[in-house]
């Protein structure tokens, strides 16, 4: 589905022969961002780039920050100070083609609770511009994508929690945004539904949306191409799911079982080797470089200091594991005062 064309921009100069394309600009652009309520600081000096066509989860506690970072990004506040970007523009300055190329969820119920689902979705799809034949088509094609056509006609306040929240992406699905800001789409939802949103979200990224994600369920960076970790009002850490992993671990772990008792300080000078944690008498974590290059020696070592090994795979610790581990390690950073409660304040 083709998308909008960006803003005409003036034409770059010509690179010279057989020099590479420079890369595109992003679609989301914070830099040194800062935002304070009163005595509230609640956010610190932020820095985030989200290229196009992926999805950047920012991820943290409720009072985070998360909140209030979006609504800089959509316009709703403006920074103290720092700069933000969103398809190039000043989100304070946005023109009205480009607020029509984008797509806003809140993370409060928004809509109007004595219409019916499809009336919700209906009047924000003219507030678009969508024209009669179009607008309906687009109705009951983001219902469907949310499962929410069998309810399109009951009131939106007869509506459960779950059924509200996913209401809330159609509308913001509509009129078919280029970049999408979801603030907690799966607050309140059964795993079940949390997948199925999931799945839309990346059935969008797939069309070449760009789209940033909060929330407070830390194994969703999983679903994410990259991932920001938010907490106190500060970015702690931003990278791939697997490289957040091996930045809290110290690399890869690989978890060994052997037959019988065994002291795993005993490899703890092999190459590869960075750390050794025992588990157990007869189970223990490795921290390694690489852990295919170094599963072989790593069981080698262990059989010439006369160990059978019964398994070894490699550990991939769960996204709260990593989350707890960089958020402890930042504390030597003294918290921003005031952070907690940032997003109520906002």
């Amino acid at each position: 589905m083709a998308t909008q064309p960006a803003p005409s921009q003036p034409a770059p100069a010509a690179a010279p022969v057989g020099a590479a394309p420079s890369a595109a600009p992003p679609a989301i652009l914070v830099d040194g961002v800062r935002k304070r309520f009163g005595d509230v600081q609640a956010v610190e000096n932020i820095s985030l780039s989200v290229p196009r066509g992926t999805i950047l989860g920012l991820i943290g506690p409720s009072g985070s920050g998360k909140t209030t970072t979006v609504r800089m990004l959509t316009g709703a506040i403006a920074p103290d100070k720092g700069k933000v970007r969103v398809l190039g523009e000043d989100p304070a300055h946005f023109g009205p083609g480009t607020r029509e190329r984008i797509g806003y969820q809140p993370q409060l119920f928004s809509l109007y609770p004595d219409l019916t689902a499809a009336e919700n979705v209906d009047f924000v799809a003219s507030l678009f511009g969508l024209l009669l034949f179009r607008r309906h088509r687009r109705v009951r094609e983001v219902l469907e994508a949310v499962d929410l056509w069998e309810a399109r006609k009951r009131r939106a306040s007869d509506l459960s929690g779950g059924m509200q929240r996913r209401l809330e992406l159609a509308c913001a699905l509509v009129h078919e945004p280029v970049v999408l800001f979801l603030d907690e789409p799966t607050a309140g939802l059964d795993p079940l539904l949390r997948g199925q949103v999931w799945d839309q979200l990346q059935r969008l990224k797939s069309a070449g949306r760009t789209l940033l994600v909060t929330t407070q369920y830390v194994h969703e960076a999983e679903e994410c191409d990259n991932v920001a970790l938010i907490a106190r009002g500060r970015v702690i850490a931003v990278s791939t799911p697997d490289a957040l992993r091996k930045e809290a671990m110290g690399g890869d772990v690989i978890e060994v079982e052997t037959r019988d008792p065994f002291d795993a300080a005993v490899v703890a000078n092999l190459p590869e080797v960075r750390d050794v944690r025992q588990t157990g008498p007869r189970t223990f974590r490795i921290v390694v470089a690489d852990a295919a290059t170094a599963t072989p020696i790593v069981v080698a070592g262990i059989g010439q200091a006369g160990a059978d090994v019964v398994a070894s795979r490699e550990y991939r610790p769960s996204f709260d594991d990593v989350f707890t581990t960089l958020v402890e390690r930042d504390s030597s950073t003294a918290p921003t005062a005031g952070a907690a409660g940032a997003d109520a304040a906002a």
